[in-house]
C-alpha cells in the first residue's frame, strides 16, 4: 500500500509540473506583441522594406590612379669632415634650417696654419735657387760662344735649371694642398635643408674615416614622392606628358583622409620592375607647411584626366551577385510605384565615392544606396520620409508615423485627468 500511494504521489507532481510548464509558455506567448503583417523592418514578408536612395546624375569625374607612396628628399647629405682634428665649435643647432654656405662646424686650424707656412718657405727658398740657376745658365751661354767654358758645363746648367723649375711646382702644390686643408677647417653646408641630430660633440677628435659623419641634411622644400603604378598605365602618362600637359598629385596621410600636400608628376622612371610589373614615378611637392617628411608613407592621388559629362552614382548603390541566375553587376532602380527592378549595369571610372556608369542607367533615376540586402526583383520598398501602410493606418488616431499603437506620440498613454476636490 505504501509503494502504491508513492507511485500516485510522484505521478501527481508530475502532472503539476507539467500544468505548470504549460500555463507560463501560454503567459508568454500572449505578452509578446503580435506582428503587424507588411510592418517595415518587422519581418513582414509582404510589406514594404525601409531603404535609402539616391538618383542618378550627369557630371564630370576625374580619372584618377591611386597609388602608395614614399617621401624622399631631393638631396640626402652626410656632412664629413675632409680632414683630422679637433672639433673646436658646433656652429648649428638640431633641426635648424640652414642655407647652402652656411657654416656648421670649425675644426682647430693650428696645425694646418703652420703647415701652410712651412709650404710656403719652402717655395720661396726653391724660386731663389731657380732664379740663381737661371742666371748661371745665361751666363754660360755667353761663354760658350767665346769658347771659355765646355758644352757640357752649359748642358749641365740647363739641367739644373729644369730640376729647380721641378721643385718649384711641386713647392707649389703643396701649397694648394696646405691651403685646402686649412679651408677644409671651416665646414659649411653643401645644400639648402633641414640639419638633423649630431653625430659628434664638440671637443671631440674627427676623422674622415667617421662613418656617421657629423650630421646628415635633408632638402625639403622642394621635396619629392616615389611610388609605383601599373604598367598598363604607362602608355597614357607618357602621352600626356610628350603633349605637354601637367600632371596633378595629391598626397594624403596613412588613412587616407587627410590631404597633405599638392603637386606635379615630375618624371617617370627609365624601366619597369619585372618582379611587381610596376613602374616608379616620382612628383615634386612645394612642402611650404611642413607637412611631408622623408621617409614618410604616404597615400598618392594620380590625377590623369578630367571625363565630362558623365552618368554617375554613389558607389554604395553597386551590387555585384546573380539576381536573374546570372553572375553581373547590377543595382535596384526604384520604380514610381515604390517597387525596385533588377537592372545590371556596366561600370567605368571609380572616383572616391562616386562611380561612373557606362550603360544600364540614366539621368534622373532613382536607386537604392542602403536597404538592398533585404531586396528581390519587384520587392516594395518605402522611401525616407515616406510614411507605410502600417503607419498610415495607426496615423489616423492622432499619433505620429511610426508611433506604436495605443501610443499617441511620444508621450505614452494618457491617463485620465482628475480634478481636485474644492477645500470645505
Amino acid at each position: 500500500m505504501v509503494f502504491i500511494r508513492r507511485h500516485w504521489v510522484a505521478l501527481l507532481v508530475v502532472a503539476v509540473a507539467l500544468a505548470l510548464l504549460v500555463a507560463l509558455a501560454r503567459f508568454i506567448q500572449h505578452r509578446q506583441p503580435a506582428p503587424v503583417p507588411g510592418a517595415p523592418g518587422r519581418g513582414g514578408q509582404n510589406g514594404p522594406v525601409a531603404v535609402s536612395v539616391a538618383t542618378v546624375t550627369s557630371g564630370d569625374i576625374q580619372l584618377r590612379i591611386p597609388a602608395l607612396g614614399t617621401v624622399t628628399p631631393l638631396a640626402t647629405v652626410t656632412v664629413r669632415t675632409q680632414i683630422s682634428g679637433i672639433m673646436q665649435k658646433i656652429l648649428f643647432t638640431e633641426g635648424q634650417t640652414v642655407h647652402k654656405g652656411d657654416s656648421l662646424a670649425q675644426i682647430d686650424p693650428r696645425p694646418y696654419e703652420a703647415a701652410l707656412q712651412q709650404m710656403q718657405g719652402n717655395l720661396r727658398r726653391d724660386q731663389a735657387l731657380l732664379t740663381d740657376a737661371k742666371l748661371d745658365l745665361k751666363r754660360y751661354e755667353g761663354l760658350v760662344k767665346e769658347d771659355s767654358i765646355a758644352q757640357q758645363q752649359l748642358d749641365t746648367q740647363r739641367a739644373l735649371v729644369d730640376q729647380d723649375a721641378g721643385t718649384v711646382e711641386s713647392d707649389e702644390g703643396q701649397v694648394k694642398t696646405a691651403s685646402v686643408n686649412l679651408l677644409y677647417t671651416h665646414i659649411v653646408a653643401p645644400v639648402t635643408g633641414r640639419v638633423g641630430l649630431r653625430q659628434v660633440d664638440q671637443g671631440n677628435y674627427v676623422t674622415p674615416g667617421d662613418t656617421n659623419g657629423i650630421v646628415v641634411i635633408n632638402q625639403l622644400q622642394p621635396i619629392t614622392v616615389i611610388f609605383p603604378i601599373p604598367e598598363d598605365n604607362v602608355p597614357a602618362l607618357v602621352r600626356r606628358l610628350r603633349s605637354g600637359g601637367a600632371l596633378t598629385v595629391e598626397a594624403y596621410d596613412r588613412t587616407n583622409s587627410a590631404k597633405l600636400a599638392v603637386g606635379k608628376l615630375l618624371t617617370i622612371d627609365n624601366q619597369i620592375d619585372v618582379t611587381t610589373g610596376t613602374v616608379k614615378l616620382r612628383a615634386q611637392f612645394e612642402n611650404a607647411d611642413g607637412m611631408l617628411f622623408p621617409n614618410q608613407f604616404v597615400n598618392i592621388q594620380l590625377f590623369q584626366e578630367l571625363l565630362k559629362n558623365q552618368t554617375i552614382m554613389p558607389n554604395s548603390a553597386v551590387r555585384r551577385g546573380a539576381p536573374n541566375g546570372v553572375v553581373s553587376t547590377f543595382v535596384y532602380v526604384v520604380n514610381p510605384d515604390h517597387t525596385v527592378k533588377v537592372r545590371p549595369v556596366t561600370l567605368g571610372v571609380v572616383d572616391g565615392e562616386r562611380v561612373a556608369v557606362t550603360q544600364g542607367l540614366e539621368p534622373g533615376e532613382t536607386v537604392v544606396t542602403e536597404g538592398g540586402d533585404r531586396l528581390r526583383d519587384g520587392a516594395e520598398v518605402q522611401l525616407p520620409g515616406a510614411a507605410g501602410p502600417a503607419a498610415a493606418a495607426h496615423a489616423s488616431d492622432g499619433s505620429p508615423a511610426g508611433a506604436p499603437p495605443g501610443k499617441p506620440g511620444l508621450a505614452g498613454p494618457r491617463r485620465p485627468r482628475t480634478h481636485p476636490k474644492p477645500s470645505p
